[in-house]
């Protein structure tokens, strides 16, 4: 496929009024410019319909792996943190489940590699994640462990000679069904530490049930994986994790790619709202020529431009080694307030036609409830941010004695 895209085209001129994306190199820009063009071809027509019937188009995948965005060989370096944040950005722009699909792969499985993995393994599987020759996904999050996973993780993991043997239940894992691989924390019984390992997906004892009936991002994938006495070899355990902090560490690189995704629905369901009030005729006048409509479209896009400015300083502070669990928690939980409600006012001034799919806010609008729960919830976000500021972890609830 062709990398080249339109040199006179601006990028996101609606959702980034105040020119974030300046900060893109010209190679970096070219890239963004060329997955906007590839998702607005052959992804944005499949959406509604996938999202109205719950399922994932196979067809969008091809391309996505075309447009070799993981580790672009057009950037000549390690890709940038700006970059993998616009590129989240635009994935979600035009869909919350798409770009949770390749941040997947991306993100959170090259992640778990990459930081968990030894140097053997990270030069043996850079490339293949990089390429999508190996599909994987990172399963940390049980049926009864979300918020409190650090101490509550049971999956238990026990030595045996050469093999470890795994048990256990992993829940909410986006796009486990389509992957080759699966990054399996667990608890050592020995020890009682979280450690981590890279799983078939088809390996003995693995199971999976795809998680039906959601309201939010209904075209990935979502599974609840049940591993009962799965065999896993001991060169495929990251042996760079000793202990949940090795997990928290990936957490805190990670968290920073949900704010980016939670930027790009608030712009998607920002654009889509303009592009319904500038059709829409009401009292025989356009829609977007109301007072109050108007003032809804002008705080759509402050929160947009305001989460933009904040994902881009906390890129920055990646990149210059300044970055901490805090700064990724604040943004995360404030960009993720902008965006639920811009995709409110989105929806609102759609007025009825607001809880279709045809105006094209209603993805948005419903997708925006999962994001502002995963990767850390609203709360605990807040409470990693409130310990940094009091030095005091609130975490438990405090009883008096």
């Amino acid at each position: 496929m062709s990398m080249t895209a339109d040199p006179t085209r601006t990028l996101f001129p609606l959702s980034d009024p105040l020119g974030v994306s300046a900060s893109l190199n010209d190679s970096e820009r070219g890239l963004v410019l060329t997955l906007q063009e590839t998702l607005e071809r052959d992804v944005a027509p499949l959406v509604n319909e996938a999202w109205d019937q719950a399922r994932f188009p196979q067809a969008i995948v091809q391309p996505l792996v075309d447009l070799d965005l993981v580790e672009p060989a057009a950037l000549e370096a390690d890709p940038r943190p700006i970059f993998r944040g616009f590129r989240c950005f635009t994935l979600a722009r035009t869909d919350a489940s798409v770009a949770t699909f390749h941040t997947a792969q991306a993100g959170l499985f090259r992640t778990a590699v990459l930081e968990g993995g030894d140097n053997q393994m990270v030069a043996e599987w850079r490339p293949k994640i990089a390429s999508w020759e190996r599909f994987g996904v990172f399963c940390l999050t049980e049926p009864e462990h979300g918020s409190d996973v650090a101490g509550g993780l049971a999956t238990s993991a026990r030595r045996e000679g050469e093999t470890w043997r795994i048990n256990g239940t992993k829940r909410w894992i986006g796009a486990a069904t389509q992957a080759d691989w699966l990054a399996i924390f667990a608890r050592d019984d020995d020890d009682g530490e979280v450690k981590g390992f890279l799983v078939p997906s088809e390996a003995p004892g693995v199971s999976m049930e795809t998680i039906s009936g959601k309201t939010a991002l209904r075209i990935v994938q979502n599974a609840e994986i049940t591993l009962e006495d799965v065999s896993v070899q001991e060169s495929l355990r990251l042996k760079n994790v000793h202990s949940f902090k090795d997990v928290a560490r990936m957490l805190r690189l990670m968290r920073s790619d949900v704010a980016w995704i939670a930027a790009g629905v608030a712009a998607g369901a920002f654009e889509a709202a303009l592009r319904y009030v500038d059709r829409r005729r009401q009292f025989g006048v356009p829609l977007g020529s109301f007072q109050l409509v108007q003032e809804k479209l002008a705080r759509m896009q402050g929160n947009v431009a305001q989460a933009l400015s904040l994902c881009a300083s906390l890129s920055e502070a990646q990149e210059n080694g300044s970055y901490r669990d805090e700064h990724s928690a604040l943004t995360k939980s404030t960009v993720c307030l902008r965006m639920r409600e811009t995709v409110a006012l989105a929806r609102e001034v759609c007025g009825g036609n607001g809880i279709t799919l045809e105006a094209d806010v209603a993805r948005y609008f419903a997708d925006a409830e999962a994001i502002y729960s995963y990767e850390g919830t609203h709360e605990i976000n807040s409470l990693i941010v409130g310990r940094s500021l009091t030095g005091i972890g609130s975490f438990l609830p405090r009883t008096n004695t």
